[in-house]
């Protein structure tokens, strides 16, 4: 069983350049896709990144491209990811997940494993 508890999260400006973190422990990190996800008020949860086992290959969704960066440390098991150019449209509780698997998926039913949220609220 893996635990992801992500940080990182709070009240930024909108411009704002905060970075999450992702504490993974229990299973073999380097065995897992690893995907940042975001849920508004309302909305259904949406991928936002994932980052290849191995961190080889990155992918990201068009809302957010040019803009965050998905990174991971496989020795301290961690992942991130990198916001820049804060919007208030980027208001969310951000998930990170892992998914057994081997290549990149974009669906919330792709990833076994779940972090509890954090909280990312950008005011204009």
């Amino acid at each position: 069983q893996m635990q992801l508890v992500e940080s990182g999260g709070g009240l930024v400006q909108a411009g704002g350049s905060p970075r999450l973190s992702c504490a993974a422990s229990g299973l073999s990190f380097s065995s897992y896709v690893m995907g940042w996800f975001r849920q508004a008020p309302g909305k259904e949860r949406e991928f936002v990144a994932a980052i290849s086992r191995g961190g080889g290959f990155t992918y990201y969704a068009d809302s957010v491209k040019g803009r965050f960066t998905i990174s991971e440390d496989n020795a301290k098991n961690m992942v991130y990811l990198q916001m820049n150019s804060l919007k208030p449209e980027d208001t969310a509780v951000y998930y990170c997940a892992a998914d057994w698997a081997d290549t990149i998926v974009v669906v919330t039913t792709g990833y076994d494993y779940w972090g509890q949220g954090t909280q990312v609220t950008v005011s204009s």
